[in-house]
C-alpha cells in the first residue's frame, strides 16, 4: 500500500467516528509528529473534504501521504474551536499550517478617570476593568503621533506618578505647552477633567464642534491682536487634523474597521492591516505568514485572520482583498462583519492596502536577496560547512560593573529573529568589569539549554582573541560540531569596517573595507550592541525608581505612596520613630514597628 493510499484510509476510517459539531482537529504522522491542525463547524464534513485527493492542492496532497492518525477536540462554538486551534498551532508550529510568526500585540493609549489628575499612558498588554482605552494602534509610531498630538490639543499629562507626586515646579511640557502643569496645580481638578473628558469625547469621534470652536477662538484672538493666542490655536487645530487622518473624509464612516490585503509573489505572501476607529486612522502594520507554498489566497487570508484576532479583539467589520469560502464560520468566532468590495470608496481603500502590502513583500524580497549573498559570501569566507540558518551574536553592558548584563541577538536568512533574542543577568561572575569573565558566564548559561532546535550554526563575539579564547575555555566541555565561532573586534583605527576576525587554528584577518560582507557583519555586531544597550538602560532606570521601602515586608503599593505622600523621602521615613510613623494614612502600629526594625535592625 502506497503512502497515499494509507493515509486516504486513516482519513476515512476516521470519517466514521468524526464528530459533526464544532471543534479542532489534528493530522498527525507515524512519529507523532503533527502535521496539521485545523477548525471546523462541522468536523465529519471537513474530513471528507480531505478525501477528495485530486482536488487538494499539492500542499495538502503531501501531507496526506503523511497523515497516521487524527485527534479531535469538540468545541462549544466556533469562537472555542478558534481559541484552542490557535493555542495548539502555537505549541506544534505544524508543517503544514499557515504560520503567522509575529504575535505581538498592539499598542493602545489608555486614560484612569478615577484618579485626581489622570495621565495619558501608552499601553500594551490585556486590558483592566474601570480603565478608558483608545486604540489599538497598529503600531508604536502610530501611538507615539496621536500621543504628541492630543498633549498639543489637551494639555493632559503623561508622567509617571512617582514623578508627578515629586514636582515642586512645573516640567519643560508646560513650557513648551504640551501639559497644563496639575502637579503644581496651574490647573485646577475641574478644569483639568474638562479637558479629560474632551479629549475621551474627541478619541471616539463624539464631539465634531471642538475644531470650529478652536477655530472661533483663533479669529477671536487674531482680530485681538493677541498673536501668540492665535498661533497656538491654530497648532492645535492642525494636530486635530493630523489625529483625524488629514481631513481625509472617507474615513469618517470607519468607526470600527480593519482593512485586510493580501499580496503574493513567487510563493511569498504579505499581508497589510491597516486599522481605523472612529474616523481616525490608526495606522498600518505588515505580516509575512510562513508555509504559504501553493495555498490559496483564500486559505492564507482566512488562516491569518484565524490566528491574528484569536489574540486580539476583533472590530466590528474586517474589509478583506479576497471573498473567504469559510466567511461565515469566522464571523460566528469573532462576532464581526468580513466584507469584500468591487468598487467604491472602501474597495479603494483595501485596494491601498494591498498596494503597501505589495512594496512591503518587494522590499522584503530584496533584503533576503541581499542577506543569501551575504550569507554564502560568509561560508566560503569563513570556511563553514553550510550556509548559516541560525547566528547567534553577543555582548555585554554596565556601568563600572554595575547593572551587568549579557545580551544574544539572532540573524537567520530572514532577517533578526527577535522572539529568539535573550538577555542573562550577570549573576556568578564577582568581578562585572571582567569583561571575559562576563561572556563565558553567558556562554555556559546559554549552551547548558543547548538543543537540535536552537543549535547555532555561527557564534558571533563582539570583541577580540582574548574573547575568543575566553568562550572557548569556557565550552571546552561541549560539542561545538557543526558550530563556528568568531570573534569581531576593532582594528587599530577602531573604524568601522575596518575590524579583525578571529576563528580558533587561523590567524586573524581583515575584510575588504566597506565589502557587503563586512557590513553585514557590522550591522549583527551592532544590533547586538543595541539590545544590550538598550536591555541595560532599563534594568538601571527600574532601579532608579526603586524605593528603599519595596524589600519591608507589609508594605504594599499605597502603604508606600501614604508613607512616601507623608514624609517626602525614604531618608524622611528612616529617621521617624514610630510614634510618627503612624501618622501616615493607613499605617497602624504594628506596620509602623515593621518599618522602623527594617531601617533600624
Amino acid at each position: 500500500m502506497s503512502n497515499i493510499e494509507h493515509g486516504l484510509k486513516v482519513l476515512r476510517n476516521n470519517v466514521k467516528h468524526a464528530p459533526t459539531s464544532a471543534g479542532v482537529y489534528r493530522m498527525i504522522s507515524k512519529t507523532g509528529e503533527v502535521l496539521y491542525v485545523g477548525k471546523a463547524k462541522n468536523i465529519k464534513k471537513r474530513i471528507v473534504w480531505y478525501t477528495k485527493f485530486e482536488k487538494l492542492p499539492t500542499r495538502l496532497k503531501r501531507m496526506v501521504a503523511l497523515v497516521d492518525k487524527m485527534e479531535f477536540i469538540i468545541a462549544q462554538n466556533e469562537a472555542a474551536a478558534l481559541l484552542i486551534e490557535n493555542e495548539l498551532i502555537k505549541r506544534f508550529s505544524p508543517k503544514f499550517n499557515i504560520l503567522l510568526k509575529d504575535d505581538k500585540s498592539f499598542p493602545y493609549l489608555t486614560i484612569d478617570e478615577k484618579e485626581d489628575f489622570p495621565a495619558l499612558k501608552k499601553y500594551r498588554g490585556k486590558k483592566e476593568k474601570n480603565v478608558r482605552y483608545f486604540g489599538p494602534f497598529a503600531d508604536a509610531g502610530a501611538v507615539n503621533q496621536v500621543m504628541d498630538m492630543v498633549q498639543k490639543v489637551f494639555l493632559l499629562r503623561s508622567c509617571k506618578d512617582s514623578v508627578f507626586n515629586g514636582r515642586t515646579r512645573p516640567c519643560l511640557l508646560y513650557q513648551i505647552k504640551r501639559c497644563s502643569a496639575p502637579c503644581v496645580r496651574k490647573i485646577s481638578r475641574a478644569a483639568y477633567h474638562q479637558s479629560v473628558q474632551n479629549m475621551i469625547a474627541f478619541l471616539s469621534g463624539k464631539d465634531v464642534r471642538l475644531k470650529e470652536e478652536l477655530s472661533q477662538k483663533m479669529l477671536e484672538a487674531s482680530n485681538n491682536l493677541r498673536f501668540e493666542e492665535a498661533l497656538v490655536l491654530r497648532e492645535k487645530i492642525k494636530a486635530l487634523s493630523t489625529v483625524q487622518g488629514g481631513g481625509n473624509v472617507s474615513y469618517g464612516a470607519l468607526k470600527s474597521v480593519d482593512v485586510v490585503a493580501l499580496y503574493r509573489e513567487n510563493n511569498l505572501a504579505s499581508i497589510e492591516v491597516f486599522v481605523y476607529r472612529n474616523g481616525q486612522n490608526y495606522g498600518n502594520a505588515v505580516y509575512f505568514p510562513k508555509q504559504v507554498d501553493d495555498a490559496s489566497d483564500d486559505e492564507i487570508l482566512e488562516a491569518f485572520i484565524s490566528e491574528f484576532y484569536a489574540s486580539r479583539a476583533a472590530p466590528k467589520e474586517i474589509y478583506v482583498s479576497e471573498p473567504l469560502i469559510n466567511a461565515p464560520f469566522l464571523q460566528n468566532a469573532l462576532q464581526t462583519k468580513i466584507l469584500t468590495f468591487k468598487r467604491g470608496e472602501k474597495a479603494e481603500l483595501v485596494e491601498a492596502a494591498k498596494k503597501n502590502a505589495k512594496a512591503a513583500l518587494e522590499r522584503k524580497m530584496s533584503e533576503s536577496a541581499n542577506i543569501a549573498q551575504n550569507l554564502s559570501k560568509m561560508a566560503e569566507v569563513f570556511g563553514l560547512s553550510r550556509l548559516p540558518q541560525r547566528i547567534e551574536i553577543y555582548d555585554n553592558s554596565h556601568n563600572q560593573g554595575s547593572y551587568a548584563i549579557g545580551a544574544m541577538v539572532v540573524a537567520t536568512p530572514s532577517g533578526f529573529d527577535k522572539k529568539a533574542y535573550r538577555t542573562f543577568n550577570i549573576k556568578q561572575t564577582e568581578n562585572t568589569n571582567d569583561d571575559f569573565a562576563m561572556m563565558k558566564e553567558v556562554l555556559r548559561r546559554r549552551f547548558a539549554h543547548l538543543s537540535d532546535e536552537n543549535k547555532p550554526d555561527v557564534v558571533l563575539l563582539d570583541g577580540g582573541q582574548g574573547q575568543l579564547n575566553a568562550v572557548l575555555e569556557a565550552l571546552k566541555d561541549i560539542d561545538l560540531s557543526g558550530i563556528s565561532i568568531i570573534a569581531m573586534s576593532k582594528g587599530i583605527e577602531r573604524n568601522a569596517g575596518k575590524e579583525f576576525y578571529h576563528q580558533r587554528g587561523k590567524e586573524s584577518f581583515e575584510l575588504p573595507y566597506r565589502s557587503g560582507l563586512a557590513f553585514y557583519l557590522q550591522t549583527l555586531r551592532d544590533e547586538a550592541h543595541r539590545f544590550a544597550i538598550g536591555t541595560h538602560r532599563k534594568k538601571r532606570a527600574k532601579s532608579i525608581y526603586k524605593s528603599g521601602l519595596d524589600d519591608v515586608e507589609g508594605i504594599g503599593a499605597k502603604r508606600k505612596k501614604n508613607l512616601l505622600m507623608f514624609f517626602g523621602s525614604v531618608d524622611e521615613i528612616k529617621a521617624a520613630s514610630i510614634e510618627n510613623l503612624q501618622k501616615a494614612e493607613g499605617i497602624s502600629k504594628k506596620t509602623a514597628e515593621k518599618v522602623y526594625k527594617y531601617f533600624h535592625k
